[in-house]
């Protein structure tokens, strides 16, 4: 009688093994497959990061540079007023539209007041905000303000 005790346990422990074995191999196979996966998607990822990181590069330079290189359009006129209105438009206060235009907060004041007039470099990147909405004006802010490294 001992002996078929035995052999049964033995049996028995023979089919749990086998059993557990079984359970066991899908797990492994479904963890290698995850760990793969997850490999993949952390290239991915590190791959698109250094491409937003390129555009983001990109469109800060292209926004540094708001049209001052190129001369205003013929018969462009100036107005203190338009400056006030236009600034008032997009909501910005005056340190937000030199920062846009790409001039001190002083020269926004003395433009506002009639005191002084812009250059040409000057009065081109004002022709050029001149085309922004809201959003956008307040897009290439945040743009310009995250590369000059300003809160």
């Amino acid at each position: 009688m001992p002996d078929l005790v035995n052999v049964l346990k033995e049996e028995i422990r023979r089919l749990a093994r086998k059993e557990i074995r079984s359970q066991v191999g899908t797990t492994k196979q479904a963890v290698s497959n995850y760990r793969r996966e997850i490999a993949q998607l952390k290239r991915q990822v590190r791959d698109l990061g250094k491409k937003i990181a390129f555009l983001f590069e990109q469109e800060r330079k292209r926004l540094e540079q708001p049209g001052a290189t190129e001369e205003p359009p013929e018969g462009t006129r100036f107005s203190p007023r338009s400056v006030q209105a236009q600034r008032k438009r997009l909501g910005l206060t005056r340190n937000d539209f030199a920062l846009l235009v790409g001039v001190s907060p002083q020269t926004i004041y003395n433009w506002e007041q009639g005191k002084v007039r812009p250059q040409a470099p000057q009065m081109a990147a004002l022709v050029a905000v001149r085309t922004l909405g809201k959003r956008e004006a307040v897009a290439r802010l945040e743009a310009l303000k995250g590369s000059n490294g300003e809160a």
